[in-house]
């Protein structure tokens, strides 16, 4: 497909996406039924069922047949003998012949479904990566670009009682105007990753909310309420029991309600993360919730939590199943994960380079881990394609309407590594200000590059910086620059009077394999490059933050090394397959140090 095509394409489906509702705030506590479990699929690797012998979209795909099938009629399909995926999870682990496949596999499920009178019903997909076409009973129901965010379609005209057949073509080939792009280095899991739940409602329900402390206070709390139905005037109630706050209203002419007021507040922190349950009810609707109520604001070159200078001791993670290999999406994936990190010392962690499940996000609320969650803005994105803008503009609105009541989540992130242009800044400048408009309390940031002033000098000067609450800064002195050694003689300038995170260093070792400190790939080597980069860092007064690469060894086609790395990024501090490297307890020892010395900042404040 040619990129004048695809841009074309693309700006229809991002329209049409746009036009759908946004999905339901909250997936979990609503009325569903889960459609996980076995589909049937069909592999399709030439689009036979979307396209016809001169690439064109040939009208209704693999449902052609709408009639009771004979023996004369030509059929070239069969959901029913072509096999099952189980869904949610992709299609790579599932099957070694999908293991580096990219391109369309289509799903079926077959459903019964008996709507009450009243109600309203969705058909809702945690994510499917990448591109998704949706049809019920043979009828399109739309499209979604974008593999790591929510979508949903109304089918409340369109579910029958008996032999309901949903269909969803997914593609996850890479174009050069996607978001991501072409080029990554990640595992690109297609198929239907997350949940999918019929999800029903009343005919005017709860659409969204967004519930926080207000910046700067203690014990206030503000938000607001739409509904789905705007000509409709409802009584409104949020009710947080514990906290002695219940709130009533009505709402106005665009279907929200507006509230603030105060309470009895315990501020979510790491050390303590209290969750309040919250019930929201409007007319026939109520949704519960638990949530943290906390501030987060910078001071010059602090972070400030709840008023009190915080050091992020973080670690970045990939969306891979410590389980069973592939794409996570359980809460124990999420469990195990966080734990994980829990146990190195962390108080945050980075969810690269896309959006995390929710489960990821709400287990982080619960144990009481800071988050930094981004959208796949990464390395060389078209940035002068509006195509490709509007795509990311969408995942980041999508990402921020399903997260936006996290208390774990501090930071935004717009991109990662991306090298300078003009271009470039237009298109990053607008991300943020679309996120500055949709949450305001919450800070952005992004992954920057850096250079050098002179041959030991490092230097922040990007022109994003100046747009940015939090610097990032990605660097690999010692692995793919130089040798650890190198570190000692490096110092580091930031032009921003604004704090730092060093979101990522690290040296590749293979779990077992040992040597000296110069031999690469060795649990030696890492070591070393460890204990020479924290050395490096305590001399760097703007930093606020660190989330070395990576927790955990995470699948990569870039990474095609026989024997050593076997398509595994091995950056991890813990190996796929569970075992801790010896570096690992040296970023451990430095998170304890650094626990203790930022504990005694922390009391003098408080």
């Amino acid at each position: 497909m040619s990129p004048n095509i695809y841009s074309t394409i693309f700006c229809c489906i991002v329209s049409f996406t746009f036009a759908q509702s946004l999905p339901l705030q909250n997936i979990g506590a609503r009325q569903v039924i889960p459609l996980n479990g076995s589909w049937n699929i069909i592999i399709d690797p030439y689009e036979t069922g979307y396209y016809n012998y001169r690439y064109e979209p040939s009208g209704d795909g693999y449902f052609k047949n709408k009639k009771p099938i004979t023996k004369h009629d030509l059929i070239e399909y069969d959901f029913e003998t072509s096999g099952t995926l189980n869904v949610p999870g992709d299609w790579n682990t599932q099957r070694n012949e999908l293991f580096l496949y990219e391109g369309t596999v289509w799903y079926k499920r077959s459903f019964d479904y008996t709507l009450e009178a009243g109600k309203r019903l969705f058909v809702h997909f945690g994510a499917a990566n990448y591109h998704a076409i949706v049809y019920l009973n043979g009828e399109k129901l739309g499209e979604h670009i974008g593999g790591f965010t929510p979508f949903q379609f109304e089918i409340t005209d369109k579910v029958q009682q008996k032999g309901n057949f949903l269909i969803v073509k997914v593609d996850n080939k890479r174009y050069r105007e996607a978001v991501p792009t072409v080029n990554t280095d990640w595992w690109n899991y297609g198929g239907l990753t997350r949940d999918v739940y019929l999800a029903e409602v009343p005919d005017t329900h709860i659409g969204d909310y967004t519930i926080q402390l207000e910046r700067g206070s203690k014990d206030r709390i503000s938000g607001w309420v739409q509904l789905s139905n705007e000509t409709v005037i409802k009584n409104v109630a949020v009710t947080i029991p514990r906290a002695k706050i219940h709130l009533t209203g009505r709402t106005d002419a665009k279907g929200r309600f507006f509230f603030s007021g105060k309470g009895n507040i315990v501020r979510w922190q790491p050390e303590k993360p209290e969750l309040y349950d919250v019930i929201i009810t409007a007319g026939s609707d109520t949704v519960h919730d638990r949530i943290g109520f906390r501030t987060i604001e910078t001071r010059g070159t602090d972070i400030l939590l709840n008023g009190t200078s915080i050091f992020l001791r973080g670690i970045s993670i990939h969306e891979e199943s410590p389980t069973h290999g592939g794409r996570a999406y359980s809460s124990v994936d999420a469990r195990i994960t966080l734990q994980r990190a829990k146990e190195l010392g962390c108080n945050f962690v980075r969810l690269a380079h896309y959006p995390h499940n929710e489960q990821m996000v709400r287990m982080a609320d619960s144990m009481g881990l800071l988050v930094w969650s981004e959208v796949p803005v990464y390395w060389t994105i078209t940035w002068e394609n509006q195509a490709t803008l509007a795509n990311a503009l969408n995942q980041m609105t999508e990402m921020i309407t399903r997260d936006k009541n996290r208390a774990s989540i501090i930071l935004w992130s717009v991109a990662n590594e991306t090298p300078l242009s003009e271009p470039r800044l237009r298109f990053l400048t607008s991300l943020v200000s679309h996120v500055k408009s949709m949450d305001s309390t919450r800070l952005v940031t992004a992954a920057l590059e850096r250079h050098y002033i002179d041959e030991t000098t490092q230097i922040i000067n990007d022109p994003l910086g100046n747009y940015l609450d939090v610097l990032g800064c990605n660097e690999y002195i010692g692995w793919y620059e130089d040798l650890p050694e190198k570190t000692s003689r490096v110092s580091w300038k930031v032009e921003y009077n604004k704090p730092l995170i060093i979101s990522e260093f690290g040296a590749d070792a293979l779990y077992g394999f040992h040597g000296d400190t110069l031999t690469r790939w060795t649990e030696e080597y890492q070591e070393y490059l460890y204990k020479q980069q924290i050395a490096m860092l305590k001399t760097i007064s703007p930093l606020r933050g660190v989330s070395p690469w990576i927790l955990t060894d995470f699948r990569s086609p870039r990474r095609p090394l026989p024997k050593i790395q076997d398509f595994y990024n091995r950056k991890g501090l813990i190996s796929n397959n569970g075992e801790k490297k010896k570096a690992y307890w040296i970023l451990k020892q430095f998170y304890e140090e650094t626990q203790m010395k930022w504990g005694e900042k922390e009391k003098i404040a408080k």
